[in-house]
């Protein structure tokens, strides 16, 4: 049984043509494939692309139902996506060095049969504790299957297509937050939570046959773990875990309403100094410091982050504004379908128009649309819905999809610039500033608006006089609409001004929405016109070189 299992794990032995061979240890092979193999490995990409997306997205789409039918308060509830987060934010570190010193195939292998157990377990096991344990899993395994997906993708593609197929592998699985919001209403009306699992459940089992019955061409291997990768690791991914639960649970708790939050940052802090210490000094780093600590990719890092900030106009402030107004999944089948058909049109147009030597203007093209979406999302009122937010979350849609692949790129050809040494750090940097940048632009966004609530409410309050007519108008109305259950006259009366309070805090909500819009809007308004200051200035740097060498 032991060698049975030892043979499945075991890569298969394959002489490679000096071309096909792996560029650095730790990734697939590129041999020639026939198309049938070529379909079969892209449809598997497309599976593992989807599996990986709906580990986060089928939760974090149905946060409202999963409180309910899992009993847990507001707070509690927020644990299940940052917890995903928390995992998945720095496990690439270790990731990346398994593969080079074991291979592929272990690594595929063991890492979806992990997520599968758990996931099953959690089915007979379904407390609180154990939907943490699913959801660490998730995020673990979510950047395992992401990395399958993408190796699966290139495989898919010819040679020649090798950076275009490196985008489409990256975009699908952003793909999976609208198609969650899509038919999660469907799978809740099941069986409630237990469908969503079984759902699950059912991804990974299918991610794990298809990596069984077709494999990646062989890696090469390496001895690649040294001693003090593990203390790095652990400082290291303690930090950003640390820092994830903060950005996650901080605007929900109240930044200074709970302890905790300040002993995390307490302990994060010099855990991430120690660990960047440790790497700055050492022959091999997993981090490399200094390159990181580069202009150019500091730079990237910024922008990186500011992009993944304005983009949460989706996920936080748009779908935020539509529940506030009554609406859910069930109610936005429409509005999603036309953000998923965007999300892949960017994925594909961002394929299609690939130019390595132009890898910035995608980027600054996208969060450009961003500003342009946001400003006339700052229209809002409370009579919006759905049907009025179609074409601007559309452009959003597109531009998160749109953004990601040459962004990968810009920093990807840079590391390896620098050499393929350089590529774990910024593999590591890719996802940090990705999944940071995520849980800020929630937070960030999500603070914002809960003070601009407070802000207009007390304006909004503050006008309304009990002598002013309209005030008296709309109680007597609000009464008028419970008088045939209520028959006490001062109840009546009590019960109007309770729902003229509940449309005011509605009124001052939708304000706030529109402040949170408008932020977004000058936020992306910023960084696109800061990569368009980037951009002139290294052509005009080009220009006056030029100029130089005719003239010398």
């Amino acid at each position: 049984m032991i060698q049975r299992m030892r043979h499945f794990l075991r890569e298969e032995d394959w002489a490679f043509a000096a071309h096909e061979a792996p560029v650095m240890p730790g990734s697939p092979g590129s041999p020639e494939h026939p198309h049938p193999r070529r379909f079969a490995y892209g449809s598997i990409s497309v599976l593992l692309g989807l599996t990986a997306g709906f580990g986060n997205a089928l939760i974090s789409a149905n946060t409202y139902t999963l409180q309910g039918a899992l009993g847990l308060d507001p707070a509690q509830i927020a644990w299940l996506p940052t917890v995903y987060v928390m995992t998945n934010v720095s496990i690439n570190l270790i990731m990346i060095k398994f593969r080079q010193q074991f291979g592929l195939r272990p690594f595929a292998i063991i890492f979806l049969t992990v997520y599968a157990a758990l996931t099953l377990a959690h089915l007979f096991v379904h407390g609180f504790a154990s939907a943490i344990a699913v959801r660490a899993a998730s995020g673990m395994a979510g950047a395992a299957v992401s990395s399958l997906a993408l190796y699966y993708m290139m495989q898919a593609l010819p040679a020649k297509w090798r950076l275009k197929a490196v985008v489409l592998g990256i975009g699908v699985p952003q793909c999976a937050t609208p198609l969650a919001r899509l038919f999660s209403p469907d799978l809740l009306a099941m069986s409630q939570w237990r469908t969503l699992y079984l759902f699950e459940l059912g991804l990974a089992l299918l991610s794990l046959a298809a990596v069984a019955w077709l494999r990646l061409p062989p890696t090469t291997r390496q001895k690649a773990f040294e001693p003090l990768d593990f203390l790095t690791f652990v400082l290291f991914a303690g930090a950003m875990a640390l820092f994830s639960a903060v950005l996650g649970l901080g605007r929900i708790v109240w930044w200074t309403n709970a302890a905790w939050i300040g002993w995390a940052l307490i302990a994060a802090i010099p855990m991430l100094a120690a660990a960047l210490m440790i790497e700055h000094n050492r022959a091999n780093p997993l981090l490399n410091t200094r390159w990181l600590g580069s202009a150019d990719i500091l730079r990237f890092t910024i922008v990186t982050i500011m992009a993944r900030i304005v983009l949460s106009e989706q996920t936080y402030a748009a779908v935020g504004l539509l529940t506030v107004l009554g609406q859910n999944n069930d109610q936005l089948g429409t509005f999603f379908l036309i953000v998923f058909a965007a999300s892949v049109v960017g994925v594909v147009a961002s394929a299609v128009v690939l130019d390595v030597n132009r890898l910035a203007h995608p980027v600054m093209l996208a969060i450009g649309l961003v500003a342009v979406a946001a400003f006339f999302d700052a229209q809002s009122t409370s009579l919006t819905r759905g049907p009025q937010l179609y074409w601007t979350q559309a452009l959003i849609a597109f531009a998160a999809t749109f953004f990601l692949g040459p962004s990968l790129l810009f920093g990807m050809t840079r590391a390896l610039q620098a050499g393929t040494g350089h590529i774990i750090s910024f593999i590591a940097l890719f996802g940090i500033v990705n999944s940071i940048g995520g849980l800020a632009g929630t937070a960030l966004l999500g603070s914002y608006q809960q003070i601009r609530e407070k802000a207009n409410s007390a304006a909004l309050v503050q006008q309304m006089q009990p002598t002013d007519p309209i005030v008296t108008q709309r109680i007597q109305a609000g009464g008028a609409a419970v008088g045939r259950v209520v028959g006490d006259p001062t109840l009546r009366s009590a019960e109007g001004a309770a729902i003229l309070s509940q449309t005011t805090t509605r009124e001052a909500n939708v304000l706030a929405y529109d402040d949170v819009f408008r932020l977004i809007g000058v936020l992306a308004a910023a960084t696109s016109g800061y990569l368009a200051f980037l951009l002139g200035r290294r052509s005009w740097r080009a220009r006056r070189a030029a100029r130089s060498e005719m003239t010398a």
